[in-house]
C-alpha cells in the first residue's frame, strides 16, 4: 500500500524562526521577502553556546563568550533590508566569517570576504568592494573604509552617538562616506572602533 508520508511536524526552532520573522521582523517593517527568506532558511541556534540556543530568537543581543554578541534578529533585518545585496557585488564583513551574518549574506552576493573586527580596526587587508557591512555599532568609522568600497559604493553598519546605537548607512561620493544614521536600534558595540578620547577641564 502507498501513500503520501504525513508531514512532519515543525521542530520548536523552526516554530520560533517564524514566530521572530512575524512578531518581531514583520512588525517593524522588515517585509522585503528576500531577507524573510534568509533569516527562514538559517538557524539563529547554530551560531550560539549550547546553553543558549533556547534563547537563540529573542529580541535582544546574546553573549557569544570572548566579549562578543550577536546581534538581535531586528538588527541583522535591517541591516540586509538596508545593504540591498545582488549577486553582483563583492562584498566584505566586518564580523565573524563563520557568523550568522556571514551565512545571511554569502548566498546573496557575488563574492563575500569576512575580516575580524580586531584585524579591521588595524587597517588590515586589501581590495575594494561594491558593500561593506559592519557586523556591530562603531563610534568612528575608520579612515580606510572609503578607501576601501569602489565608487558609489554601499556601506552599513551601527553607529554609536551620545551613546545611542543606531542603522547607519552611506554611499561613497567624491572619496568620502558620509554616514545617515536611519534608526535607533540595540546594536552590540564594537570596541575596537572607539572614538580616541578627547581632554577635558
Amino acid at each position: 500500500m502507498t501513500g503520501q508520508q504525513p508531514a512532519a511536524e515543525p521542530s520548536a526552532s523552526d516554530a520560533a524562526r517564524r514566530a521572530m520573522i512575524d512578531s518581531q521582523l514583520r512588525t517593524s517593517g522588515v517585509n522585503e521577502p528576500w531577507v524573510l527568506a534568509a533569516m527562514a532558511r538559517v538557524p539563529r541556534e547554530d551560531f550560539v553556546p549550547e546553553q543558549a540556543r533556547a534563547a537563540a530568537y529573542i529580541d535582544r543581543a546574546l553573549p557569544l563568550g570572548g566579549g562578543r554578541y550577536l546581534a538581535p534578529p531586528l538588527v541583522h533585518g535591517k541591516m540586509l533590508a538596508e545593504a540591498a545585496p545582488v549577486a553582483s557585488d563583492k562584498a566584505l564583513l566586518i564580523g565573524d566569517g563563520q557568523g550568522y551574518l556571514a551565512a545571511l549574506l554569502r548566498p546573496l552576493v557575488g563574492s563575500l570576504e569576512c575580516i575580524d573586527p580586531e584585524a579591521a580596526a588595524k587597517g588590515n587587508g586589501k581590495g575594494t568592494y561594491s558593500l561593506i557591512l559592519i557586523d556591530g555599532a562603531i563610534e568612528q568609522l575608520p579612515d580606510w573604509a572609503a578607501a576601501r568600497l569602489d565608487d558609489n559604493g554601499r556601506l552599513v553598519t551601527g553607529l554609536v552617538e551620545h551613546g545611542v546605537t543606531r542603522l547607519a548607512a552611506g554611499r561613497k561620493a567624491g572619496g568620502a562616506v558620509a554616514l545617515m544614521p536611519l534608526a535607533d536600534l540595540g546594536i552590540p558595540v564594537l570596541p575596537q572602533f572607539a572614538a580616541p578620547k578627547r581632554w577635558s577641564f
